[in-house]
Formats: C-alpha cells, sequence, structure tokens
C-alpha cells in the first residue's frame, strides 16, 4: 500500500489560466471538469470555471486546482501554504525558477543557501507561494 500527497490550489476565477501557466513551466497535460461539464451549476457567471483540474507531468509534478464558488467563503490569505518545489540540480531547479518567476514578487532570490546549493521563494502571479531548491544531503 502506498499513499501520495498532492498540493491543491484554491482560487476564485483563476484555476484555468494557473493550470495552464504551471503546465507552461513544468510540462505535462491538463485535465479539468468545468461545473457545466459536470451539471453542477449553480451560478451561470461560473458555468465555465474549474471544479476540479490538474497538471500531472511525467517529470513527477502534480498540481491540482478548482475555483471556489462565489456562495463558498474564499480567503486566499498571506501565507496559509508553500509549494516545496525540489529538484537534483541547480540547472534544473534554476530553469523552473526562471520560469516561475514571471510577473511574481521574489520573497528570496534564488541563491546558494547554508541548507541548500540553491534556495529561494517567491510569490507567483496568482499569489501561490514557492519555496525552491536543490535537493541536498542533511548533515546534522
Amino acid at each position: 500500500m502506498s499513499v501520495k500527497s498532492v498540493t491543491h490550489l484554491n482560487f476564485r476565477g483563476d484555476a484555468r489560466a494557473a493550470l495552464e501557466f504551471y503546465q507552461s513551466v513544468f510540462g505535462g497535460d491538463i485535465a479539468a471538469v468545468t461545473y457545466k461539464d459536470a451539471g453542477n451549476t449553480q451560478e451561470p457567471a461560473e458555468a465555465d470555471q474549474v471544479m476540479w483540474g490538474q497538471v500531472a507531468a511525467d517529470n513527477g509534478f502534480h498540481v491540482m486546482a478548482y475555483d471556489v464558488p462565489s456562495r463558498m467563503p474564499w480567503d486566499r490569505g498571506e501565507n496559509s501554504f508553500f509549494v516545496s518545489l525540489r529538484g537534483e540540480t541547480t540547472e534544473e531547479v534554476t530553469a523552473y525558477w526562471e520560469k516561475l518567476s514571471a510577473g511574481a514578487t521574489i520573497v528570496q532570490p534564488l541563491a546558494p543557501a547554508q541548507w541548500a546549493p540553491l534556495y529561494g521563494m517567491l510569490m507567483d502571479r496568482f499569489g501561490v507561494a514557492w519555496v525552491v531548491d536543490v535537493v541536498s544531503e542533511y548533515n546534522g
């Protein structure tokens, strides 16, 4: 038996754009079901919003997302979660960083850190906080 954890991001009308952006960064395939597709349209203006969506890539990247309906409370908050992206090489991590940083607010520039060959933090253009680093052996 095994279990897999996948980050699930909640948006208010931006889920499709976010999934398309993450696909442009990491590759993979988008799957999305709208409220209309599922026969669950309660607000006509939200019919084409994402009720369930994901990007899954062969490189292991996988994120899910949906648009929280307007009838439900939603507050993105400031730092209620981070998406942690860890790669094995500086080249791999730097390439993802460069793509993710388009339109982002850089919180901590990507640079060597005491605990990793490279570490950085940014808030992407959708308000999602990413911590990005190169995996290193812990010698604590």
